[in-house]
């Protein structure tokens, strides 16, 4: 479908990951008119869908209690004990309810017929569900035909948010701002194919928009987790927390010209080894426990190798047990193969990559933001679970669980405080900037380019006060400018994206240079820059 000028609904969710797929279906479960957006032409196009990991559940002699100190323990006891509790207790319920019984996610069993439960870094059991290497793809596609099913939602593709609508924001005239709550009220959003920007009105707003990877030269993530709903979110005034704190896979696969594609390290758990250029060994030389160090420490230990050996990347080096882990990891094998590399018989070329934003929006257990009428879940979001580090197979369940809280509560907020007809009447439409677009896409691309090697290099792996300080000052600089082009010339998507990632990258690195202290997966030196 398309947009209207002007819509009106009960929710609007932005984002089809699993977060946003959960909001839409529980807010529809409860009588909402859902307006469900994506950004691209394809909803299965999130991070949700690229997740080769597993998702939590329970394992024997399982309890909340342990899963909660493990959430915690591995977010370097800088998460919220509330958070990681309710969590642990009602994530397993919700992977039950809707995964197992439901949508009949397609998990992997054993010869019993039993969910096969596996063991995962961190964990103090095996509790992890996994579908062969495409765990993500598996709930990503019952979700969205579970979504597809229900008449109460609507699906927009190919449109994105521009900005957050607030009552004190976007009123017509200034009295206005102050005879009103200050309130979410919807959204303004860009139809990507013919750059018509129309005003979405909402009971109550779900960002479902995932995280910030792509900010990054190198990163695991789609290409659209640029920290848009970050940026929405701090431009209408909402808190933002922890938004330092990215976590840094260890190894995806480094081929110039090809997209980045992670390689899970369930590899290396198996018996892969990392070897540098001249075919050596190296994580011994920066752990004990070599290449099965916490993901921090070896992607330290691959950043200082390659610097040390003036290298684009390492290997990881499968022995002879390539042909057996081909078919224990097709989708690796299939996506390696598609850029000449037959893991049967050749190491993979890899390197450290943006993986996870474990900050965000603040949110509480219910979703909602420091503004009323606005909620968040997912990556987009800070619920408190992560601290400074995230516990394996945990992105998933968090997307999960508060996207159904989230977009149950958003039912209630819109039912209880609807808009009004009087209300509709003093938001304006968008005002857009006359005259031909004046756009240059090669201007963008070195925008672009010139940001990604900011963060890579100032706001990466290991960070330093100096390197942070020059991120900051770029940063502001590129906005300021942008910001005067922005307003200039007619918008379009990729302005838009734009505007989106320098907004969130600045967040980003004003949050790090924040914070002096190295905990979790945010690292400082100082006097140095080794990974040692």
């Amino acid at each position: 479908m398309t947009l209207a000028d002007r819509e009106r609904c009960d929710v609007l969710v932005l984002g089809t990951g699993v977060a946003g797929l959960a909001a839409a279906l529980a807010a529809s479960a409860r009588g909402a008119d859902v307006l469900l957006v994506c950004r691209t032409s394809d909803p299965s196009a999130t991070n949700t869908a690229r997740a080769q990991g597993g998702i939590v559940f329970r394992g024997e002699n399982d309890s909340p209690e342990l899963l909660s100190r493990d959430i915690l323990s591995a977010g370097a006891e800088y998460g919220l004990a509330e958070a990681a509790t309710f969590l642990s207790e009602e994530g397993p319920r919700a992977v039950q309810k809707w995964l197992v019984e439901r949508l009949h996610v397609p998990f992997d069993r054993r010869a019993d017929g039993q969910l096969d439960l596996a063991l995962e870094a961190a964990h103090s059991l095996p509790r992890i569900l996994h579908a062969a290497d495409r765990t993500g793809a598996a709930i990503e596609q019952a979700l969205l035909t579970e979504v597809r099913g229900k008449r109460g939602i609507r699906m927009v593709v190919g449109a994105q948010g521009v900005d957050v609508l607030t009552t004190h924001h976007q009123s017509r005239r200034a009295e206005d701002r102050y005879a009103l709550e200050n309130r979410c009220v919807g959204a303004y959003l860009l139809e990507v194919a013919t750059g018509r920007v129309c005003t979405a009105l909402a009971g109550a707003t779900v960002l479902a928009t995932g995280g910030a990877g792509a900010l990054y030269v190198h990163s695991s993530n789609d290409p659209g987790s640029i920290g848009s709903g970050v940026a929405m979110a701090s431009r209408a005034g909402a808190r933002l927390l922890n938004l330092e704190f990215i976590q840094f896979h260890p190894t995806c696969l480094y081929m110039p010209g090809a997209p980045r594609f992670l390689i899970t390290e369930a590899l290396r758990g198996a018996g892969a080894h990392l070897v540098n250029h001249d075919g050596k060994r190296f994580m011994e030389r920066y752990h004990p426990s070599g290449e099965l160090a916490p993901r921090d420490v070896v992607a330290r230990g691959i950043v200082d190798e390659m610097h040390r050996t003036d290298s684009e990347c390492v290997f990881l080096d499968l022995g002879g047990q390539g042909k057996e882990l081909a078919g224990r990891f097709p989708n690796v094998a299939e996506n390696c193969l598609k850029y000449g590399i037959d893991i049967r018989r050749q190491s993979i070329p890899v390197v450290p990559a943006a993986h996870y934003t474990c900050g965000g929006v603040v949110s509480d257990l219910s979703g909602r933001t420091t503004i009323p009428g606005l909620y968040v879940a997912g990556e987009a979001a800070c619920t408190g679970v992560h601290g400074a580090n995230r516990l394996a197979s945990t992105s998933l369940l968090e997307g999960l669980t508060f996207g159904l809280a989230a977009g149950e509560h958003a039912v209630q907020r819109a039912h209880k405080v609807p808009i009004s007809e009087s209300l509709a009447g003093v938001i304006p439409d968008w005002e857009p900037v006359p005259g031909p677009s004046n756009e240059d896409p090669a201007l963008i691309a070195q925008d672009w380019s010139a940001l990604r090697h900011t963060m890579w290099n100032y706001v990466g792996i290991v960070r330093t006060p100096e390197r942070l300080a020059r991120a900051v000052a770029d940063l502001r600089h590129q906005l300021g400018r942008l910001t005067e082009f922005y307003r200039s010339t007619p918008l379009s998507a990729s302005l838009a994206d734009l505007f989106h990632g320098c907004t969130a990258a600045g967040l980003i690195a004003a949050a790090a240079q924040r914070n002096p202290n190295s905990v979790g997966c945010h690292y400082v030196v100082r006097g140095g820059s080794r990974a040692s």
